[in-house]
């Protein structure tokens, strides 16, 4: 880019830091809501436009969980061409939006020809997406260099790696007989400690996350978690705890059983919050449905005697809180930084004092205070003096609860409601379907079976091992499945 064109850049972000587009699309979206949804906690449609995922980018996978929502037959179907997949991302992007959050997955997308993700990953980004790839992580694990060689030459920025005792198929006899959730920690420091490598030796940034799937038998392990991640927050600045519904191939009794303010009492006992769940809900905000997407934005302060204290942006029983993060919402709704260089972050930070010059230099720096005599233990210059010398680090931290349905709870009025208020969405066959319609009501099934006729004349399914180009006999998955049908507790 050359320096003129630079500037010119630099001086329009500064004039627009919010995108006209982004602009047309919340308000779209908040008026698309019911009047019982636009809340002061309603993120949809105020700052966000919610999520996209790709289906068919590699149905197969090489392990073989107990909630799994992939149907029995998913490991005999060849995945989606590329055209397909990059069909589906021009079909979500005016969906989602400009720095949309777009989820590559469906089954193990690592066992495809790494040239093949890095097209795709490429190929979403010059769209405006960003695409996060949601893995078990085991394929990192199994080949040194593949996740640096995917930031490098794929430019991945998002990644998101599956940890919890419902996996089976793990490489390491220490993963798979773990019955409790902390016994998966030091695997989870493994990624922690992978993540921090191909940071510091490609020099490219790298966001990443980690998934829990909680049932019954692991719910009292989310605090472990917790109390496990916020040590680790520099590493993982996101977690999604994805409590089990009775659709795919989830063992028969497996799912249900786990509503949302079991999961967020766990997370304040993990967090050592008092008030549980009702306070968790003070700090937190929605994206659709109550009952579908509950977040809570914060940072993790690191304290030099070793404690590690979270805190939330936003806290509903706190005037200062409301008052400075909905008024920013207000003004700047739908702002993004995500895709910014330096420079750019920079113009797009002058751009919000040039706008709103009263609000950023009174109510901003109040927020501020706030936070710095949080940090300093009630004094603010201590706050200050701690995080400049380093010897107090804030880091990001997002908790997310993702709820979805049966068959069974989609049909009850309830249910109805929560499709109609779905944000995150598939593209299927023409159609923006709600992921819980594709697990629960057999649009999985149905695509895949089309999957297999369209390419049965590229692919002969079965015949040799090295379906996914990666040297990975994906029949294993096959053979966990039947043996955690047989065992219910599996391999």
């Amino acid at each position: 880019m050359s320096t003129q064109s630079g500037w010119s850049e630099y001086v329009q972000i500064m004039r627009a830091p919010v995108r006209e587009e982004a602009k047309e699309m919340l308000a779209a979206n908040w008026t698309s809501l019911a009047p019982s949804m636009r809340v002061p906690q309603q993120m949809f449609g105020k700052q966000g436009n919610g999520c996209g995922a790709t289906i068919g980018a590699m149905p197969r996978c090489d392990f073989a969980c107990r909630g799994c929502y992939l149907n029995a037959g998913a490991n005999t179907i060849p995945a989606a061409s590329l055209d397909e997949i990059k069909a589906q991302m021009r079909a979500l992007r005016p969906v989602l939006g400009h720095a949309g959050n777009l989820q590559l997955t469906d089954g193990e997308v690592t066992l495809r020809p790494v040239d093949e993700i890095v097209e795709l990953l490429r190929y979403a980004q010059s769209l405006g997406l960003i695409p996060m790839l949601m893995t078990h992580g085991d394929s990192f694990r199994r080949r040194p260099g593949l996740l640096e060689e995917l930031m490098v030459r794929g430019g991945l920025i998002e990644v998101s790696i599956h940890v919890d005792t419902s996996q089976r198929g793990r490489v390491g006899d220490q993963w798979r007989r773990a019955t409790s959730e902390w016994q998966l920690n030091p695997l989870r420091e493994e990624f922690a400690d992978m993540i921090r490598t191909a940071q510091r030796t490609t020099g490219l940034p790298l966001r990443a996350a980690t998934t829990m799937t909680v049932t019954r038998e692991n719910l009292n392990g989310v605090g472990d978690v917790m109390r496990w991640l916020t040590k680790h927050s520099d590493a993982f600045r996101l977690i999604s705890f994805q409590p089990i519904a009775q659709v795919g191939r989830t063992e028969d009794g497996f799912g249900g059983g786990v509503d949302a303010e079991s999961v967020w009492e766990e997370v304040a006992r993990g967090l050592h919050v008092d008030g549980g769940a009702r306070r968790m809900s003070e700090m937190g905000v929605w994206f659709g449905h109550e009952a579908c997407n509950r977040m809570v934005n914060g940072a993790v302060l690191h304290d030099p005697d070793g404690r590690h204290r979270f805190r939330s942006i936003r806290d509903a029983s706190n005037a200062t809180d409301v008052a400075v993060v909905d008024g920013f919402l207000a003004r700047f709704g739908g702002i993004s930084f995500r895709l910014d260089g330096r420079n750019q972050a920079l113009a797009r930070a002058v751009g919000l004092v040039r706008h709103a010059p009263g609000f950023m230099l009174r109510a901003v720096p109040r927020f501020a205070h706030r936070w710095l005599q949080h940090i300093g233990g009630g004094n603010a210059l201590r706050g200050a003096v701690g995080l400049a010398s380093g010897r107090r680090r804030l880091t990001p931290l997002t908790i997310v609860s993702h709820h979805f349905m049966s068959r069974e709870q989609i049909a009850t009025p309830e249910g109805q409601e929560r499709l109609a208020h779905c944000v995150f969405r598939v593209p299927v066959r023409g159609q923006m379907l709600s992921m819980c319609e594709v697990n629960a009501l057999g649009i999985r099934e149905s695509y895949y079976d089309t999957l297999r006729t369209e390419r049965a004349n590229d692919l002969l399914v079965g015949e040799r091992p090295d379906i996914g180009g990666n040297g990975l006999d994906l029949r294993v998955g096959e053979r966990h499945a039947a043996t955690a049908r047989t065992h219910r507790v599996g391999v």
